[in-house]
């Protein structure tokens, strides 16, 4: 990461500023569980780039390649566009990953904010506990972390997210889909 500039530099993190991207986290995790998919889209940055690698079981020695690279295959790797297809989708009713619609929870947590170098920019880390219930049986609770770029916009919830990489816990994904949003 590189240093900018003292007339550029992003201000420091205080209390408040952790607070407000704690709030902006949790805002954004009841819009997706109450399924107000329009209303999070708004806060995503054009230039999103919103993706979840591949996680591999590696040994000790090679623990610098347990999530997929840049040049790898990932889960998923989409941007603005691609999740308005996604919306697009969902909103006919005929996506049937999702007929009847999922119930989630998002649970988020250890939220450690950084600068990035840029104003009004933050790299924000965060746990989550993604929770989801479909039909009578289907139940997946889906674990790991989340490093996003968050900045200040002129959205409803003042922030947009810029990039989010989400990892999860677990190697072998044992749900029927990943049609939810992280």
């Amino acid at each position: 990461m590189s240093q900018a500039s003292p007339q550029t530099a992003a201000p420091a993190v205080t209390p408040q500023l952790q607070w407000e991207l704690e709030q902006f986290l949790y805002a954004e995790a009841a819009l997706l569980d109450q399924r107000c998919y329009r209303e999070w889209y708004a806060h995503l940055a054009g230039e999103l780039r919103y993706r979840m690698p591949l996680t591999f079981n590696r040994q000790a020695r090679e623990r610098d390649h347990e999530y997929s690279r840049d040049n790898e295959s990932f889960l998923f790797d989409d941007t603005k566009a691609s999740i308005h297809v996604r919306l697009k989708r969902l909103e006919t009713g005929m996506a049937w990953a999702e007929e009847p619609p999922s119930r989630t929870r998002h649970m988020i947590s250890n939220v450690r904010v950084e600068t990035s170098g840029a104003p009004d920019a933050y790299i924000v880390h965060s746990y989550f506990h993604l929770y989801r219930s479909r039909l009578e049986r289907q139940v997946d609770h889906l674990i790991g972390g989340r490093t996003d770029l968050i900045r200040r916009a002129a959205t409803a919830l003042g922030w947009e997210i810029v990039t989010r990489d989400i990892t999860l816990d677990q190697s072998t994904v044992l749900s029927n889909n990943l049609s939810m949003f992280f």
